[in-house]
């Protein structure tokens, strides 16, 4: 997946998600949406459905809400 600046990989266990199960994303913040928009993707390979994803903070200059729009989104601080 991309970042701001460069690119970057995510692995998860096969078996960490299953056809089905419904799972809530946390992360520390939002910045270009790349990092979010990779775990929703992985997770949907897995069979599992995002349920929410969660941010400390959200850099709103940025826009990557923009990157995951289709997912419900709580930020507890936005900058």
């Amino acid at each position: 997946y991309e970042l701001e600046y460069r690119e970057d990989a995510l692995e998860m266990h096969r078996d960490a998600v299953r056809e089905g199960d419904r799972v809530l994303v946390f992360d520390d913040h939002l910045a270009t949406g790349g990092t979010a928009g990779a775990i929703c993707e992985l997770v949907e390979r897995l069979g599992g459905k995002v349920a929410g994803i969660c941010f400390l903070i959200e850099l709103t200059s940025l826009k990557g809400i923009e990157k995951i729009k289709d997912y419900p989104v709580f930020s507890l601080i936005k900058y």
